[in-house]
């Protein structure tokens, strides 16, 4: 119950940072959050059991709520364009779900190709989309413990890479922009565009990862 109750005060206080401009702190924390959602989400759909309570608790109301809303709706238009390309993560880059450090550097490894080529929101959809498929892998394997360093790394991510960006468009809530008075096939064709992104690279991580197996 301690730790419900200490999730609920911290999503209040994400929530709260949505009526200012965020800190970067503050940008990291709501990745966290909207990743542990996320994943909850992923985990739910494959129906694996999972009982970390504090990943049982619900996205705050009002912003956040919008925000976490619109990345799973993208997340899923995302996944069903390419419904294989974000499944069994940890098997297409032939890693090991036992080690921290594996798991830890092949997701780094991901992200950074990701945004090799410039940041967009396409693009930000499909690290969450990696790190669910990957959470839900290490689930599976008996390793749910990975999900909190799944999580972490994302944070870690987004705190090197994205908060510059993401403090431009006025924080998380720009994503909402992305659904709004948008045509679906041009929506679509920016999802293709990021789906077909990470096929590529997909296969650049594999050999990087290669010799450190």
């Amino acid at each position: 119950m301690e730790v419900l109750r200490r999730s609920s005060v911290f999503a209040a206080e994400v929530m709260e940072v949505f009526d200012r401009s965020p800190t970067d702190k503050e940008l990291v924390s709501q990745a966290k959050a909207l990743c542990r959602d996320y994943i909850n989400s992923r985990l739910i759909r494959a129906g694996v059991s999972w009982s970390k309570p504090e990943y049982n608790v619900p996205v705050p109301g009002g912003k956040l709520a919008e925000v976490s809303t619109i990345l799973l709706r993208l997340g899923d238009e995302l996944e069903y364009i390419r419904p294989n390309v974000y499944r069994n993560i940890a098997r297409q880059l032939n890693i090991s779900l036992h080690s921290e450090t594996v798991v830890t550097d092949a997701f780094l490894a991901v992200a950074a190709q990701i945004f090799t080529a410039g940041i967009t929101w396409g693009k930000v959809v499909s690290l969450y989309a990696v790190a669910a498929g990957l959470a839900v892998d290490c689930v599976r394997h008996a390793q749910p413990a990975m999900v909190h360093t799944i999580v972490d790394c994302l944070g870690e991510f987004v705190r090197k890479t994205l908060v510059t960006w993401l403090k431009r468009r006025g924080g998380w809530a720009d994503i909402t922009k992305c659904v709004v008075n948008t045509d679906p096939s041009l929506r679509s064709h920016w999802l293709v565009a990021a789906v077909c992104s990470f096929g590529h690279f997909l296969k650049a991580i594999f050999f990087v990862l290669l010799p450190e197996r």
